[in-house]
């Protein structure tokens, strides 16, 4: 049974990690379209973090700010559009990004969000492009990746097999 989270509902058993205070934390969405294509966006070639490469929506976590706020706030951030539900928990991964700013976890979820699909308000001094992505489209994904560095590719990848509508 979905938990109401004020804006945005929650389906039941959908897992929330409880960060530890001192760590370092991030969220990300994958958000399918009603064709079930996934959105990702293209990080400017100027970011410090991941420049000119691909990624699924999201961002840091603040100071006990809960995960789930955190992902929503991101998610308006980013395109425009409003979490409107979370509808599973893809994992935990744990990474150390190029920027010398240590060790984070990242929560990912599939969600649905309303809004403009086809018009992403995106933050044009951080992203470059956007794209929707099927499983026949994914090598997109690892463009300025190197060998084992495909957790924006294979999370997507992930979800669109697992996906159920």
């Amino acid at each position: 049974m979905p938990t109401d989270k004020g804006s945005f509902t929650v389906s039941g058993g959908v897992e929330v990690p409880v960060p530890l205070p001192g760590t370092l934390w991030t969220v990300g969405a994958v958000i399918l379209n009603e064709d079930g294509a996934a959105f990702a966006q293209k990080r400017s070639p100027d970011r410090r973090l991941f420049p000119d490469t691909w990624d699924i929506v999201g961002g840091h976590v603040e100071a006990g700010e809960p995960l789930l706020d955190a992902l929503a706030r991101e998610v308006e951030e980013e395109t425009g559009w409003r979490l409107r539900h979370v509808r599973r928990f893809l994992g935990t991964s744990t990474w150390t990004g190029d920027d010398g700013g240590g060790l984070r976890h990242e929560a990912d979820y599939l969600v649905e969000v309303e809004g403009d699909l086809g018009r992403p308000a995106l933050e044009w001094s951080k992203h470059s492009a956007y794209g929707w992505f099927t499983l026949d489209g994914l090598d997109r994904l690892r463009e300025n990746r190197g060998p084992g560095e495909f957790l924006i590719h294979d999370l997507i990848a992930r979800a669109l097999r697992d996906h159920r509508p």
